[in-house]
């Protein structure tokens, strides 16, 4: 098969790693979003923001690619965590620039350098063409994804209490077909997708009776997104086997 994958797994009761081309270094795609939603909720803890506070949607935020906002009238108020939400769950675009330029680029790649996220960056908003051809693309590997889905998941992503917010809102996920193509519908993940042309990503934390274990699975250079998609969902089942039998 050709293509680029980057694998890390972390079984979270007893330990065990898996990783393959951890620090290969991805386009990040959507998974970037992670990091601007711990960038605002690290504001809203500050006092800058309010998750209740009303963002009114105009035409000039508008953008393509993924997402319902550009889909609707201008004019329609959500509050901060609708458009945290909306970012995440159905990896909204316009809901995703909102936030930059809510935060700032610099503030956004300063918050993955203090979670210790060594080869991820925010060059550019979503859907900046411009940007990718002048070479300024997001950047991300699966040992970062990997890091910051573990401090999520042990309350250290800002404090326990925000970090609560973010996997509540991960597990409510509506991008599927990655991590859980081939796994049981009833298995709880909170995740984080992202795609871009010949490029899948998957990243997120799997919840068993048995034991909870975090999954990133990167992908890029594929001959089809639908090959991307596939190994991110063998390799997805290939782990759930092992830790289900």
């Amino acid at each position: 098969n050709t293509g680029n994958v980057g694998v890390a797994v972390e079984n979270l009761k007893t330990g065990e790693v898996i990783r393959i081309n951890e620090d290969m270094v991805f386009p990040s795609a959507s998974t970037i979003k992670l990091v601007v939603m711990s960038e605002i909720l690290k504001e809203v803890k500050e006092g800058k923001h309010s998750l209740d506070e009303i963002i009114k949607v105009t035409n000039g935020m508008k953008t393509g690619g993924d997402g319902i906002l550009k889909e609707l009238n201008a004019g329609h108020g959500f509050t901060l965590k609708e458009i945290i939400t909306l970012m995440i769950i159905i990896s909204d675009n316009t809901a995703a620039n909102i936030l930059i330029d809510m935060a700032g680029m610099d503030n956004v790649n300063a918050m993955a350098q203090k979670l210790g996220m060594q080869n991820t960056k925010l060059q550019r908003k979503m859907m900046d063409s411009a940007a990718v051809r002048a070479g300024r693309e997001n950047l991300t590997c699966a040992k970062d994804m990997h890091h910051i889905l573990k401090l999520i998941y042990e309350g250290k992503d800002i404090d326990a209490q925000y970090s609560n917010i973010m996997l509540d809102i991960m597990k409510r996920q509506q991008v599927v077909g990655r991590l859980n193509l081939y796994l049981p519908d009833d298995v709880v993940i909170a995740h984080k997708t992202g795609d871009l042309d010949r490029l899948e990503h998957d990243v997120g934390i799997v919840y068993l009776p048995c034991c909870e274990y975090i999954i990133c699975v990167l992908t890029n250079k594929t001959e089809t997104n639908k090959d991307g998609r596939e190994i991110i969902g063998k390799i997805s089942k290939a782990v759930y086997d092992n830790y289900v039998k």
